[in-house]
């Protein structure tokens, strides 16, 4: 992984074998980024994608592996209470099955990069998203505290935990 800051804005470059969602917390934690949204494209070999199912309140995941086109990617990252990075990440792959091309989207838990993925990751300027927690879905939601600081950013868990 390599990446710059040009005005505000990283830009990223994921290589063969790193694990995209990793890259872009590690990047934040470094970078003392505590809320962001991004978005990328890449080649990919492996992705877990997930749905949500809300009559059990559980995520059921998915694998794909294979020759993977990142179609799109797009997530943010926010700061719990307690200082823990948190993603909520989706994203589409194309990829060939047979003869024909197939599709899959969906809520992402992990994806390796195969040759590359270029990552646009834009921090949230003059304010605060945090991370709460609600009990009736059982999923953490943006929130907007009025005053205060956001934590020091840590390295912390996904949108299913």
């Amino acid at each position: 992984m390599e990446y710059r800051n040009y005005g505000g804005t990283i830009y990223l470059r994921a290589d063969r074998g790193d694990e995209i969602i990793g890259c872009v917390l590690d990047v934040c934690k470094k970078e003392g980024i505590g809320a962001a949204v991004f978005s990328g494209i890449g080649g990919c070999r492996e992705a877990q994608v997930q749905t949500f199912l809300p009559e059990t309140g559980c995520f059921e995941t998915r694998t794909l592996t294979g020759m993977l086109e990142l179609v799109s990617l797009t997530g943010n990252v926010v700061t719990s209470d307690r200082g823990d990075l948190y993603h909520h990440t989706h994203a589409v792959f194309s990829f060939k099955k047979g003869d024909g091309h197939e599709v899959a989207a969906g809520h992402i838990k992990s994806v390796t990069v195969l040759y590359t993925a270029e990552i646009e990751l834009r921090p949230v300027k003059e304010g605060l998203i945090r991370r709460q927690f609600d009990p009736e879905t059982g999923t953490g939601f943006w929130c907007f505290p009025e005053a205060g600081r956001a934590p020091e950013a840590k390295r912390g868990g996904t949108s299913e935990e």
